[in-house]
């Protein structure tokens, strides 16, 4: 068994950015713009959005964080959002998310300018990654990918289970998959008998938020497992959704939580930022 070390590869990478930050003001005279929105007081959305700020910096990123209250109404965060469209200092914008239930968060994701939607939320970018083409893809699928790429994992004509069919994580997943030639199948809360997908998957690839849900007796011998969950547990540890102890016996390769696919977010969100900043100077 070998662990895929997220953290490890995120730092490659959050270096190559930061060499990629120094071309680029070389030949601009300047650097990549993040903005991030901000609604309420959770202290998970808090805790992350603090983590991009430290990363933007330490790649030399201009970052700004625009925090609202919980109460906040659509109108507000909309003429916001439409203000740092037109900003020309900022490439990027993100938004946190959940948000309150008040908001329409359909709506202010498709108020991103598509050429700043860093997250890969935009149905333009949805639309590009679903038939292949160049756009700004989700930051943690992509991470997961650069993971597997990092390993010399070659998914093509493997049979992948994406567990979990969040907008966010599953369906951009499995659209990357699809993409790279594996065989994806994916399951969510109606599936009827998860063990018996999970069985045959040479790749399993999980994000749902429920401690321990992929067990050892899910799992072939050699699988890979990729855990994307993240959880507190009531000891105040932090762990994904698959049973590590248990799993890790049988796999071939296994991501750990914390310090696998986590710090890989973040790094590809640096990455899609100057992406982005590169497009926007041309």
């Amino acid at each position: 068994m070998q662990i895929l070390d997220g953290k490890a590869l995120a730092k490659k990478i959050e270096l190559k950015v930061t060499n990629g930050v120094k071309v680029l003001k070389e030949k601009t005279g300047r650097v990549p713009g993040l903005a991030v929105v901000l609604v309420g007081h959770d202290p998970a959305s808090q805790a992350y959005v603090g983590m991009k700020k430290k990363a933007c910096d330490r790649a030399g990123f201009y970052s700004v964080t625009h925090e609202m209250p919980e109460d906040i109404s659509q109108e507000t965060i909309e003429n916001t959002i439409t203000m740092m469209n037109n900003n020309p200092s900022l490439d990027g914008i993100l938004i946190q998310l959940p948000l309150p239930a008040q908001i329409d968060t359909t709506k202010l994701l498709e108020l991103v300018a598509p050429n700043k939607d860093v997250d890969g939320f935009h149905p333009f970018n949805v639309g590009r990654l679903t038939t292949g083409l160049d756009g700004f893809v989700p930051c943690t699928p992509l991470g997961v990918m650069e993971l597997l790429k990092e390993y010399s994992i070659d998914v093509k004509g493997k049979n992948a289970v994406v567990v979990g069919a969040s907008n966010i994580v599953g369906k951009p997943m499995a659209s990357l998959l699809l993409n790279a030639d594996a065989t994806v199948e994916i399951c969510h809360i109606f599936t009827d008998d998860l063990k018996k997908h999970t069985l045959n998957a040479d790749i399993v690839l999980v994000g749902v938020g429920v401690i321990n849900l992929i067990k050892e007796d899910m799992v072939k011998e050699g699988a890979i497992i990729i855990d994307i969950g993240i959880n507190r547990a009531e000891s105040g540890k932090l762990v994904g959704d698959v049973d590590f102890d248990g799993v890790s016996k049988k796999c071939s390769y296994i991501t750990p939580v914390p310090g696998g696919v986590g710090p890989m977010t973040i790094a590809m969100l640096l990455s899609n930022t100057l992406k982005a900043a590169k497009e926007n100077t041309k």
